[in-house]
């Protein structure tokens, strides 16, 4: 069975954090020792394929995500640990670091689900394009009064969210429509600009909620892609994300291109939880962030936790974060070419053909050494 092991790495305590150059290094490091293994033998003499890994690398460590074909999740795990460790201990630039995490993530409410169905009149549907739909789908009324109560479990999540909110350290409650005084205090209810402080802490945890789930299907659209060794257009495979895109490009969207997105949307929600996060840096990062934001919307929805001030919230960090709106041309056919037409360079419209999505829109921005574009693309 193919698992996906998230690997959290860190640098020593006490230690400078990592400047582009040094995480730029840590990256080809990380891929070298990867790239020369192929199986890994686990416990009790076990062989666990290598399938697949991804490198992203923050200033204070690295998150990993390592695809093997084990015959069970404990026999997964302990063998990427132990691959990692010897990794890090055999290379001498990283011998310091530290795993602080090392585990399959489970969806908790899909791996419920699927434990209660399994071998039962709900088991879950064999063909993954039914499962996918399943596991959209809006629970009607009748499947909610099953198990668990609804209400119950939408207050729980509420918490979790509250819970996560202080973990989106990159953006202050003003990011999310929260006005307060010259003495630190929000300012009076009457207001209809304002956000409650309540709803703005809600807003920026279910953001982080979102995000496990979102790498999670991005995940599944690059092994989708890479089985099916076929670009969206083509692809008869279940997808999450990618067909979502604009349909102009369809074609160029490969099992190469899907990584490269991949590891885009992992180092833009890394700087948005570690306080690093100043702008979007390229196309592709305004582009995840949409998905994000879908992603976080449709969660929010599920657990009837989307009220009127929740959803303003959203909208007032998407504006904030936004520099512009000039992606969103991209779904409109009519506007093809505008980014270079005299008009689009007057309204200082950026570059927005496809070869561009992975170019830094200015010198300084950020964007990860596995993502970035090759020399003469970015020329």
């Amino acid at each position: 069975m193919t698992y996906v092991v998230t690997v959290d790495t860190c640098i020593p305590e006490d230690t400078p954090e990592m400047d582009p150059l040094q995480r730029a290094g840590a990256v080809a490091l990380i891929e070298d020792g990867f790239d020369s293994v192929r199986a890994i033998e686990g416990p009790d003499g076990v062989e666990v394929d290598l399938l697949d890994t991804i490198v992203a690398v923050h200033p204070g460590g690295a998150l990993l995500k390592v695809i093997v074909d084990a015959p069970a999740l404990a026999f997964a795990e302990d063998s990427v640990r132990a691959l990692v460790d010897e990794l890090l201990e055999r290379t001498e630039l990283l011998a310091d670091w530290t795993i602080e995490r090392c585990e399959v993530e489970l969806h908790q409410d899909l791996a419920k689900a699927s434990l209660d169905a399994a071998d039962g009149p709900d088991a879950p549907p064999d063909d993954p394009a039914a499962r996918k739909a399943r596991h959209a789908e809006t629970p009607t009324p009748d499947r909610a009064d099953e198990g668990d109560d609804a209400e119950a479990k939408a207050t729980a999540v509420r918490t979790q969210m509250l819970g996560l909110a202080d973990e989106l350290r990159s953006f202050p409650p003003v990011m999310f429509g929260v006005v307060e005084n010259e003495g630190g205090e929000r300012e009076g209810g009457d207001d209809e600009f304002t956000v409650p402080p309540e709803s703005a802490r809600l807003a920026a945890g279910a953001l982080v909620y979102a995000t496990d789930i979102l790498v999670d299907e991005l995940f599944e659209d690059v092994q989708v892609l890479t089985q099916e060794d076929a670009a969206v257009a083509e692809c008869e495979g279940p997808l999450w994300h990618l067909e979502r895109l604009p349909d102009r490009y369809a074609l160029q969207y490969d099992a190469h291109f899907a990584r490269r997105f991949l590891v885009t949307a992992i180092a833009m929600t890394t700087r948005f939880t570690d306080g690093s996060f100043q702008r979007l840096s390229c196309v592709a990062e305004e582009l995840a962030l949409r998905f994000l934001l879908s992603r976080t919307t449709m969660t929010l929805e599920l657990y009837d936790l989307l009220d009127d001030d929740v959803s303003a919230a959203l909208e007032a960090f998407a504006d904030n974060v936004y520099e512009d709106r000039d992606h969103e041309w991209l779904y409109d056919d009519s506007t093809d070419g505008i980014d270079e037409s005299p008009e689009g360079v007057t309204i200082g419209v950026a570059p927005m053909e496809f070869k561009t999505w992975f170019t830094p829109f200015k010198e300084g921005r950020y964007v990860h050494p596995s993502a970035a574009n090759e020399p003469e693309a970015a020329a």
